[in-house]
């Protein structure tokens, strides 16, 4: 138990020195009621009111009170009486009190006496007729309670909640008492208390005065917040200094940051839940969410790491922990932290130096330009550090683009709506063409059959970042066919079933090396399975060779009706539009063989472009 050494000067035989008379325009009549009942009869009588009781006999195991004895005297006096419930409630908020009991040093027992004495008017009978609407009443200590009349009876302490009446004119020989719903508590008790008193996180932080600019900006952003952070919670709220909150203005005013735009700054130092300074040095380092909103209405990630000081976002230092408060526990920091887009989340993760080292190699900008534009929305493929010091950049492909591979432009794709699907990523094929990439869903998220996202769903303002454990290369056309098991049958085509060609090595190639760029026309494994039998490897090389054309990137917006290519097996292919049925066009091949449907078009590759059939293409096997 705490030793409160500032209780020294309250004594109950100091407090009856300074009774205050209360006029009948202050307090009301001063002829007490006829009754035979005292006071403390009445509350010994009222089961509601044991804890009362309870209390008033623990204050005078002190040599220096007998408060029962008092209550018991000629009076008269007005009692507010809080309930067993009340006295409940407070137990709750200190911290190391779990019952009356523990008021069991005179030093305590003397503080219990100022708070009960708070509840006692001297020298009047005040009935809630006599009560009015901004009435003051100067209570048996010296101190004041407020009445308000709107909506109920309501009696204000020194704290920022106010007690209710909930039953009123309890008749006693020695005065009047009113049931109220929460113990009083003078500022002398609060003072006194002020180590172990747990309040509402908004009154904790309009109690400390280096705390003055936070209250100002929850008041300035959104008028509910501070009543917000009075609720059940548990909140962990990141409490700027005065100091903080003044670097972070940099001369401006409150008023001069957009409501929204402030009170969404403010919610993201708000926690759901109660996160120690133990919880975070247990966990090392890593991400939670605050109560901010970012990209696609998701929670804006936060970004702690404890292997130091406790910083948030890289930014912000804890320098107060654990401050402890009813709905939860505050963390002081030296910093506001600010709303984070997808480089400061970048910046502020050690474990993505390389990535930024390499977005912004040589002064580069373009990255960070790109990636710091607030009116578009992003998605960031993160390779982790140890991802970086294990590529080999195997085909020297430029390491602008292989980034720009790992970045997809407008949208904020969330792990929870990803599916097996293609997008189009920042990376182009010549200048205008975007690259695809393919994500599986299958077993977690693997992105082109390479990386893994072993973290996902980090929100920033302008999007979502997905830490992943490779580096994504900048793909081929053999990179896809491998990485989408609808053409798992092609690939076993091109390399078990035609050993004698190295078919993996032609469509590998990029750069002008060899017959690239390819347009091929890949059949789905439904379309093989449509085959009477797999051929052998002589007629199946050839069957393979029809499904690509050499030395062109042909895209759907290259096509025209009627239009014919000639593919590496010899023969042409004819393609007429618009599509039957389903199909966006309708392919004859060499043999004849007319309305083959292509299903998709345009997953894009650094050396070609793949068209999706639904029918194995045969050649004139005549010619």
């Amino acid at each position: 138990m705490k030793t409160l050494e500032k209780l020294s000067r309250f004594t109950l035989l100091s407090l009856f020195l300074i009774f205050a008379s209360c006029s009948d325009d202050d307090n009301g009549p001063t002829d007490p009621p006829e009754t035979d009942v005292t006071i403390v009869a009445a509350a010994q009588a009222t089961p509601q009111l044991s804890s009362l009781v309870s209390a008033l006999q623990k204050a005078d195991e002190s040599s220096n009170n007998d408060l029962v004895a008092a209550l018991s005297g000629e009076g008269p006096f007005t009692v507010f009486a809080p309930t067993n419930d009340a006295f409940a409630d407070l137990l709750a908020q200190l911290d190391g009190f779990d019952s009356l009991d523990d008021f069991n040093t005179q030093q305590l027992q003397d503080l219990l006496a100022v708070v009960l004495t708070y509840h006692v008017v001297a020298d009047a009978a005040v009935m809630s007729s006599d009560l009015s609407d901004g009435q003051t009443i100067t209570t048996l200590g010296g101190s004041t309670l407020e009445v308000s009349t709107q909506g109920g009876v309501f009696i204000s302490d020194a704290t920022a909640e106010a007690a209710q009446v909930t039953t009123a004119d309890i008749v006693a020989s020695n005065g009047v008492v009113h049931i109220i719903d929460k113990v009083l508590l003078p500022q002398a008790a609060l003072d006194a208390l002020a180590d172990v008193l747990l309040v509402p996180i908004t009154d904790l932080a309009l109690g400390n005065e280096n705390l003055e600019n936070l209250v100002a900006a929850l008041v300035a952003a959104n008028g509910d917040l501070p009543t917000v952070l009075r609720g059940e919670g548990p909140f962990t709220v990141l409490a700027p200094t005065d100091e903080a909150f003044e670097t972070f203005l940099d001369g401006a005013q409150l008023g001069d940051i957009p409501v929204d735009v402030l009170t969404n700054v403010l919610l993201n130092h708000v926690i759901s839940g109660e996160v120690t300074s133990d919880d975070l040095t247990g966990l090392g380092s890593g991400y939670t969410s605050t109560l901010a909103v970012g990209a696609g209405d998701q929670n804006m990630s936060l970004f702690f790491d404890t292997s130091g000081d406790v910083t948030f976002n890289g930014v912000s230092t804890v320098v107060m922990a654990d401050v402890k408060a009813l709905n939860g526990i505050v963390h002081v920091v030296d910093a506001v932290i600010d709303l984070p887009n997808i480089v400061d989340h970048a910046v502020a993760n050690p474990n993505l130096t390389s990535l930024v080292a390499a977005l912004t190699n040589g002064g580069n900008t373009t990255f960070t330009d790109l990636l710091s534009d607030e009116t578009e929305d992003f998605t960031v493929f993160a390779p982790l550090n140890d991802a970086f010091d294990a590529f080999t950049n195997p085909n020297s492909n430029d390491l602008n683009a292989i980034l720009s591979n790992h970045v997809v432009v407008g949208a904020a794709a969330f792990s929870s709506g990803l599916t097996n699907s293609y997008v189009n990523t920042a990376a182009e094929f010549d200048t205008d063409e975007n690259l695809s990439l393919y994500i599986n869903m299958d077993d977690g998220v693997t992105l082109n059959g390479t990386s893994n996202v072993v973290l996902a769903d980090i929100v920033a303002t302008n999007g979502v970042i997905h830490a992943v454990d490779a580096v994504i290369d900048l793909p081929t056309v053999v990179t896809f066919a491998v990485a989408d098991p609808n053409f798992s049958t092609l690939v076993q085509a091109l390399t078990e079933l035609t050993p004698s060609v190295d078919f993996v090595s032609v469509l590998s190639v990029q750069g002008g090396a060899g017959s690239d760029p390819f347009t091929v026309f890949a059949p789905t494994n439904a379309a093989f399975e449509a085959l009477a039998a797999i051929p052998a490897e002589a007629d199946l090389i050839p069957i393979l060779q029809h499904h690509v054309v050499a030395g062109a990137n042909v895209r759907s917006g290259d096509l025209s009706d009627g239009i014919m290519a000639t593919t590496l097996e010899g023969d042409a292919i004819t393609i007429n539009l618009p599509g039957t049925g389903d199909n966006i066009a309708d392919v004859t091949d060499g043999a004849g063989n007319t309305g083959i449907g292509i299903d998709a078009v345009d997953v894009q590759a650094i050396n070609g472009v793949i068209h999706v059939l639904d029918t194995v293409l045969i050649p004139d096997t005549t010619n």
